[in-house]
């Protein structure tokens, strides 16, 4: 599994930005939203019971990851049909603000390294991503154990102070100085 340190894999999928056919579909790669922090998170599979549930609480704070210069963008094996049908059949996710990405083919899944060897779906990965392409957290759970949007913006904040955060470390609090 890639991890801290490490060059985010080159990629190209087909994102679903809208709930309306006409402009449902938009290509993204690896140079959509240059100089910006992109926080890539994974879920296995569409139309099921905890993935919903995260994603609707990413969209939730996309106003306070968009004031940080970061860009969501939520992923799963799917195809964009999936997505598509998944954003019209649920009320909470009809109106993203972020895009779902098709990974199909399970490029970028398998580049990561996050491709469950007995579901054969992306694990329930989180990334953050710098602007200059570097990984700079990892965070993954179990198939079926959602994880804390707000402690992945917690951490975005902490990484953005470029400074060192004690534990609970939150935005405002007085970072670490070393002696």
């Amino acid at each position: 599994m890639l991890s801290i340190g490490q060059t985010f894999p080159k990629f190209s999928l087909t994102g679903v930005v809208s709930s309306e056919m006409q402009d449902a579909f938009k290509p993204i790669d690896q140079d959509s939203y240059p100089g910006q922090w992109r926080v890539f998170f994974f879920w296995p599979k569409d139309f099921t019971f905890v993935c919903p549930t995260e994603i609707a609480a990413f969209g939730k704070l996309d106003k306070e990851f968009r004031a940080r210069d970061a860009q969501l963008l939520g992923v799963s094996t799917d195809s964009e049909f999936v997505h598509l049908a998944w954003r019209r059949d649920r009320a909470e996710l009809a109106k993203l603000p972020f895009p779902m990405l098709s990974d199909i083919k399970r490029e970028l899944s398998g580049a990561l390294g996050i491709l469950d060897p007995a579901a054969g779906v992306a694990q329930r990965a989180t990334y953050i991503v710098d602007p200059q392409g570097v990984i700079r957290f990892v965070y993954v759970t179990d198939l079926n154990v959602g994880r804390s949007p707000e402690e992945v913006l917690r951490v975005l904040d902490a990484l953005q102070t470029d400074e060192l955060c004690p534990c609970n470390w939150k935005q405002g609090d007085a970072t670490l100085k070393a002696a």
